[in-house]
């Protein structure tokens, strides 16, 4: 039999349960809105590797007509052993095809991420330019922005870099 504490607890491990259960609801929209912040930041995270390699990728075949790993992990600043693990992720993925000892090809999906994501950091980078910041800076500060950054906030850089284009 279960006994209650002073406080009118259970001992009982599943009450104990529940009233945690209880205290981690979200209490507010501002707290849901948070909480939805915290979940898309996770999933941006868990794409940004994918994304920088595929981006990567197709800059080295455009520059060189190939893509290396041992040029990746040069560019990436990682050790090999790193890029083969994760150009075996993006194989699984169906983002990139590769034979033993050869260079590594994007798939068409891989090829339409990699547009994508130049695309992103082509408009975080000219918003960050209009701000004032020199190139160097501003290429820096895109690799990390363009992984976060929501379409809808994209769009407002986007519109911001037009307006500023436009003669005045």
């Amino acid at each position: 039999m279960e006994q209650e504490s002073r406080d009118g607890s259970s001992d009982d491990p599943q009450d104990r349960d529940a009233q945690r259960d209880v205290a981690c609801e979200p209490e507010s929209p501002a707290a849901q809105t948070r909480a939805e912040g915290f979940q898309a930041v996770r999933d941006a995270h868990r794409s940004e590797i994918a994304e920088d390699y595929v981006e990567l990728i197709q800059e080295l075949i455009e520059r060189s007509g190939e893509a290396r790993p041992v040029d990746i992990a040069e560019r990436m600043g990682v050790r090999q052993p790193t890029v083969a693990k994760n150009l075996a992720r993006l194989q699984r993925d169906g983002l990139i095809r590769r034979e033993r000892y050869r260079s590594v090809f994007l798939t068409g999906a891989g090829q339409a991420l990699a547009d994508v994501c130049r695309e992103r950091h082509k408009i975080v980078v000219e918003f960050l330019l209009g701000l004032g910041l020199d190139r160097e800076t501003a290429e820096q500060d895109a690799e990390g922005i363009e992984h976060h950054v929501s379409d809808r906030t994209l769009a407002a850089f986007e519109r911001a870099v037009k307006a500023s284009e436009r003669p005045g």
